[in-house]
Order: C-alpha cells, then sequence, then structure tokens
C-alpha cells in the first residue's frame, strides 16, 4: 500500500445530533479518494427554529464537488433518519444504491415519489455476500432493531476491516427481524477488525437493553385490564410492536383495525419482504362499525404527536367517522423523542378532557429502545474487538463518553461530530481535518440551503413583526401620503396612538423634509423610511420589525 493513499471517515449528519444520518468513508492519496456513502436520512423540523419546513436534511455539498468519485450509497435500514432523504438527494450524488430487501421496498417508494429511477435502487443478501465498490467490498451484517431487516456494515479497505454498526440492540428474539447473532459477529470480526463506527445513542443507560419480545405479558395485561374501545399506537416502522399489539388485543377478544397510511404502508413492506409471519387477522373499518366498543381495538399513527396523525385527529374528536368517549382506553407503546414532548402531552391531556383513559410507559413494560445500552455497547467491542472505536449516532455528550468508554477498555478512540475528516489509516484515529456541514431544507416542494435566509427572514418576521410601506414620488417629491401595513404587530402604542397612523405621518414628514438629492436615490429613500419606521415602532411598541420599502416613481411620457 502506498503510503500516500490513506483511509478516512467523515459524518456529514449523525454524528453531534440524533437523525439525519450521511456517513461518507472514503480511500485513496488526499484529493483523489473514492468514497461510498453510508445513508441519507432526514430530521424533523420545528416552529422555533425551522417555521414553515417540511424536512431537514445534511448538505450534500462536499460530496457533490466529489460526486465523480462517489462509487455507491450504502442504506443500513428504513428508518426515516436513514433513508428519508434518497429521492430527494439522489439527483445531486447520483451513485447505485444498495440495500436490502425490506429497505429497498422503502427506497424504491421514496425514489419514485421524486422522480427518480427506481432501478438504481440494488439488493443484497447478508455477509458474506459482497460487493466491490472502487476500492472497497461491503456486505451487510445483521443486527437487530425497531425495524426489520436492519444492518451493520462490513466495509473491507485495503488498510483493512472497517464496521459500521448501524442502529442495533443486542435482542436476542426481536420477534421481527434478525436476532443478535454472537456467533456471526465473532466469524466476520475474525482476528479483530481495524475500527468499529458505532451507534452511540444508549450509551448513557447504565443496564442491558430488554428484548422485543419481553414486552408481550405486560402489553396482554394491559389490554385484558382495560375498558371501553381499545386504541393504541407506536412508530409505525415497528413491526414487531405492531404484532405484538394486535397479538395482545386478539388474545383479550378483540377485533382489531389498523389505521393510518404509514402504518399500513410499513405493514406491506414487511409481506413483501416475507419478514411479517403470523400477524393475527384483521378486519377493516367498514367491518368494524357493526361491532361492540369493548370488542374494539385500533392500531394508529401519531406516537410523537404529529398533528395530521390518527392519534391527534382522535384527540381533537374525529377519525374517519370513529370518536373516543368516556371509558375508552389509549395507550401509547412508544417513547416520546425528545423535542415532541408538548405535542404527545397535548394530545393526552386532550383525551383526558374527552374521559379517555390514557397508558404510557410509565403504566408499565410497554416500550423497549431499539438501540444498544452501556452494557452492550462493550459486549459488541467485545465481540468485534476493533483497534479503535468512533462513536456515531449520537449528540456531543453520547459521543465523548462512548469515546471515554473504549479509552477505558484500551481500544482508540476519537470523538468525531459532523464535519470532521478522521484519519483512519494507522492503529490511532486523528483528526486530520473539518469542513463545513450544514442542513438542506424541503420548504414546501423546494429544497433549499439553511443559509439563504428564507427561513431566517420567517423567524424575524414571526418574532419581530412586518411593516410595509408604499409611497409614490414624482419629481423626487412625495405623491400624496405613504401607505402603511402593519403584520403581527399591535394596532396601538403605549399611548393609544395608532401605529399605522404614526408610521404614516413620521414617514411623510421625513420625505418632505428631505433633500432632492437624497430622494433622487433609491437606496437613500429607502434608507430614511427604515430609520422612521424603527424609532416608531421602538418608542410605541418596543419592536423593531421587518421593513419592507416599495417605492414608485412617476415618470412622464
Amino acid at each position: 500500500m502506498s503510503k500516500k493513499n490513506r483511509l478516512i471517515y467523515l459524518p456529514l449528519g449523525g454524528a453531534g445530533e440524533i437523525g439525519m444520518n450521511m456517513y461518507l468513508y472514503g480511500y485513496g492519496p488526499k484529493g483523489k479518494e473514492r468514497f461510498i456513502l453510508v445513508d441519507a436520512g432526514v430530521t424533523f423540523p420545528n416552529m422555533d427554529q425551522t417555521p414553515g419546513v417540511d424536512l431537514i436534511m445534511p448538505d450534500t455539498a462536499y460530496i457533490e464537488a466529489r460526486a465523480d468519485r462517489l462509487d455507491a450509497i450504502f442504506i443500513t435500514h428504513a428508518h426515516e433518519d436513514h433513508v428519508g432523504a434518497i429521492g430527494h438527494l439522489f439527483s445531486r450524488i447520483p451513485a447505485p444504491i444498495y440495500v436490502r430487501k425490506f429497505t429497498g421496498a422503502v427506497a424504491r417508494t421514496k425514489m419514485e415519489e421524486h422522480g427518480q429511477d427506481s432501478r438504481n435502487v440494488n439488493v443484497m443478501g447478508l455477509w458474506p455476500e459482497m460487493v466491490e465498490v472502487g476500492p472497497f467490498k461491503v456486505g451487510f451484517m445483521p443486527v437487530a432493531h425497531s425495524i426489520p431487516e436492519a444492518s451493520g456494515l462490513v466495509i473491507d479497505s485495503p488498510v483493512g476491516r472497517v464496521i459500521h454498526s448501524g442502529d442495533f440492540k443486542l435482542d436476542p428474539d426481536p420477534i421481527v427481524g434478525d436476532p443478535h447473532n454472537p456467533a456471526l459477529l465473532r466469524e466476520i470480526a475474525g482476528d479483530g477488525v481495524h475500527a468499529l463506527i458505532c451507534d452511540s445513542t444508549n450509551v448513557f443507560s447504565p443496564n442491558p437493553g430488554n428484548s422485543e419480545s419481553g414486552l408481550r405479558s405486560d402489553i396482554s395485561a394491559l389490554i385484558k385490564a382495560a375498558s371501553g374501545m381499545m386504541v393504541a399506537t407506536t412508530f409505525a416502522s415497528n413491526v414487531a410492536r405492531l404484532k405484538t399489539l394486535a397479538q395482545a388485543g386478539v388474545d383479550a377478544g378483540r377485533s382489531i383495525v389498523v389505521l393510518g397510511r404509514s402504518m399500513q404502508r410499513m405493514m406491506d413492506y414487511a409481506n413483501f419482504a416475507e419478514v411479517l409471519h403470523d400477524f393475527p387477522p384483521t378486519i377493516d373499518l367498514e367491518d368494524a362499525r357493526s361491532i361492540p366498543r369493548e370488542n374494539l381495538m385500533l392500531l394508529v399513527t401519531g406516537s410523537q404527536g404529529e398533528g395530521r396523525a390518527a392519534s391527534a385527529q382522535l384527540a381533537r374528536g374525529k377519525y374517519r367517522g370513529i370518536t373516543l368517549r368516556e371509558g375508552d382506553t389509549f395507550l401509547f407503546s412508544s417513547k416520546t423523542i425528545p423535542g415532541n414532548e408538548r405535542s404527545v402531552g397535548g394530545i393526552m391531556n386532550a383525551f383526558s378532557e374527552l374521559g379517555v383513559t390514557v397508558l404510557d410507559d410509565n403504566s408499565g413494560n410497554v416500550h423497549v429502545s431499539g438501540h444498544a445500552n452501556r452494557p452492550d455497547l462493550l459486549e459488541m467491542h467485545s465481540l468485534l474487538r476493533p483497534k479503535m472505536v468512533i462513536p456515531n449516532h449520537g449528540e456531543h455528550r453520547h459521543l465523548r463518553e462512548h469515546a471515554n468508554l473504549a479509552r477505558e477498555h484500551g481500544r482508540a478512540s476519537v470523538i468525531a461530530p459532523n464535519g470532521s475528516i478522521v484519519d483512519m489509516t494507522d492503529a490511532e484515529p486523528k483528526i486530520i481535518g473539518h469542513i463545513e456541514t450544514g442542513r438542506i431544507y424541503l420548504d414546501g416542494n423546494v429544497l433549499i440551503g439553511s443559509f439563504d435566509g428564507v427561513v431566517l427572514d420567517r423567524i424575524r418576521m414571526a418574532t419581530r413583526g412586518t411593516v410595509v410601506v408604499s409611497i409614490m414620488l414624482e419629481d423626487n417629491r412625495l405623491i400624496g401620503e405613504s401607505w402603511a401595513e402593519i403584520m403581527g404587530l399591535p394596532e396601538t402604542g403605549k399611548v393609544e396612538a395608532s401605529l399605522q397612523d404614526s408610521i404614516e405621518e413620521a414617514v411623510d414628514r421625513e420625505l418632505d423634509r428631505a433633500k432632492p438629492s437624497r430622494m433622487s436615490n433609491d437606496d437613500e429613500v429607502e434608507n430614511i423610511v427604515l430609520r422612521v419606521v424603527s424609532k416608531i415602532c421602538r418608542d410605541m411598541v418596543g419592536k423593531k420589525p421587518v421593513c419592507k420599502v416599495l417605492i414608485n416613481r412617476l415618470v412622464d411620457g
């Protein structure tokens, strides 16, 4: 191997945050590396920081500039934070996409929805099947997670074997999907791997993770004891949980109805991939109308408080003709993702006002995480015996804690948040540079950059209000009176005077005083108006609004 060649790792999303995963691996001389990309995920906006935005995804500018050296894209599993951006971004980073069957069904749909050719999605089997892409050979390593066919990646490079763990837990009986297989991991490790890039989400959880199958008895007991109509929600992608909930409902003598497009779609994907076996019988909503409420159970979308999902609509009163009422029971079989507490709490309170009994994880063991806890991470280290561990999939505090954990057990490590270029060529990983990493926003049906100013303008308008001033000029003098429209500001100030009238009067006065030389320059006129509006609004209502000045000039002839 030439000393000029190097093996690098570069996270573009998902390191220093949870969600929006995207990672680059490269090999070759500096500036001439060949790359593979792992995952293309999204994260979701909030009204405080990204008002009006539909989705957020990693900025691909770095690899776009090197697209001729991108040999392949690998998707580890079908959660939105790993596959959700593939249709949006594929035209910017075109390369063959490799997946397992279940993930492939999801990825192909996303490609087609955004006008991309789904034939670019290639389904692979499991390791030891490998595909050669540039200087790498890559295979899928089955792991247990909260979605079918989740995988890590076995990445063979000229430097050595690299394992990208993907999202995983050590679950010997996940109900749906691949169980934890220590013997297979030892076989993959052989004499030990060069580097492990590893999930850090639950590094602060001190006890070993629980199995999905361990939920059966507690969920069954809750549903058996529930009164009225039973409704349950969980992550739509957690097909194993849907199966557990449905079976518990059937065992309690209830008929099962699945409501919500995303949940039905995930079950269709699972059936297509032949990973969903012996799912309890379900009935259509129309047939459910003739069944007594106490003999009915609905599985619905909206575990994270999504405003248009079935849970939220039921909380507001009705969904597809179904209403909840006093004596019914609603179960959240899920963990509330940080940031969603307010919306989920609002739904719970709305149900409470209707007299519905709400059950969540505080009511019993109704949810287990899809990520490895601290002891499980150490077991993964022990099974794979890597020379180095580079934490990913976590906030900065998770990365730091995981790096310290690896070092405590004699393994080299670095903290590598988004934008860090890590040289993994030698026995010790080194941060050798940083790049600017940003975000791309899906705003309606347009992709915009985080620095384009659109979202910042919205935040300014939302927090400061807006004033539009229109003026008419002829021969560099004001004709008639200015006209102002205020939005998002009080109509009157602290002295009860009209804010609109005050702005218009002050603008007229200042423009009448201005010298013709200033009035002949639109920039000067705009500056006069902006200064007046800022002062009046600050004095009257204590705000400095966004101001737009419309200048109209009358020209003879």
